[in-house]
């Protein structure tokens, strides 16, 4: 089986509870892009088989996020799943906000939450923090689109959408916008609206997925060219034949990075190099 499923995730199951699911339900290995904490619900792109070899290769890897922040308050994990540190009584208003979001839109040296999957001496973060082990995580370049302020929820709770990179910590965003307005904040609901081409309108819900027939489960597959974005190369028979046993010729192909066909056979993604073509992540069966 190949293609994406895109599986709306319901909050309270980590992400590898959900690709389980998935596992399960085609009868195939599959992998995900970028992992949703436990407590967030939303988009969670799913890769079935060699398809989830494509992952590296989505250009478009914007993710948008729906999150309510809650001022006035800290805890360890920077989310409301989190042990309480402490309080604080400045709660900030609209006109505040509004005034120190620019500073938070840009490329950002954005320093991870030590409950996270980073990697410290290959020690996870969040194993490190449940230990109570002091250590330090190392800033990470990523890129904040936009955060717009969409409502107030109630008297410290703030509703926002944010469009950013891939690796972006929202919880992170939310403690440095809590530093430039005086006080303490956490992030209190996440919604994962978009994971690159894939949106939460084109999502299935998991317990649709999972109480679906094997043939209406096949319905919501996604072909695996689906989000790739690079320019068609269409072999002859001839061609793949002979890439297939190795030998690259130079077919006079222009260079660049292609998705590799072979009649409507989506073979994977492929590199042209001096008119030679080699396929660089193959998903065609057999491969």
């Amino acid at each position: 089986m190949k293609g994406f499923i895109n599986v709306y995730k319901p909050e309270g199951l980590s992400s590898a509870m959900v690709v389980g699911v998935v596992k399960k339900k085609f009868h195939c290995p599959a992998g995900h892009m970028g992992t949703l904490d436990p407590m967030a619900e939303g988009v969670l792109p799913i890769g079935l088989d060699k398809t989830s070899r494509l992952f590296p290769y989505l250009l478009n890897k914007t993710k948008t996020y729906v999150a309510d922040f809650k001022f006035g308050i800290e805890t360890d994990t920077l989310d409301i799943t989190g042990k309480e540190l402490c309080k604080c009584d400045i709660i900030p208003n609209k006109e505040q906000i509004l005034a120190v979001l620019p500073k938070l839109v840009g490329d950002i040296d954005q320093i991870p939450p030590k409950y996270s999957a980073k990697c410290v001496n290959g020690k996870r973060g969040y194993e490190l923090a449940r230990r109570g082990i002091e250590f330090e995580l190392k800033p990470k370049k990523v890129t904040i689109y936009n955060i717009e302020l969409n409502n107030q929820i109630d008297d410290n709770t703030f509703r926002f959408t944010v469009d950013c990179s891939g690796g972006t910590y929202i919880r992170s965003i939310v403690r440095d916008m809590a530093q430039l307005l005086g006080t303490k904040g956490i992030m209190s609901r996440l919604i994962r609206t978009k994971s690159g081409g894939f949106s939460a309108e084109n999502a299935v819900k998991l317990e649709t997925l999972v109480s679906a027939t094997e043939e209406q489960a096949k319905g919501y597959v996604i072909p695996s060219d689906f989000p790739l974005s690079f320019d068609k190369l269409y072999l002859q028979e001839e061609q793949a034949k002979k890439i297939l046993n190795g030998v690259f010729n130079n077919y006079g192909f222009k260079n660049g990075k292609y998705s590799v066909y072979l009649k409507d056979e989506f073979w994977g993604v492929g590199t042209v190099v001096d008119g030679v073509l080699k396929i660089d992540s193959y998903v065609r069966e057999n491969s």
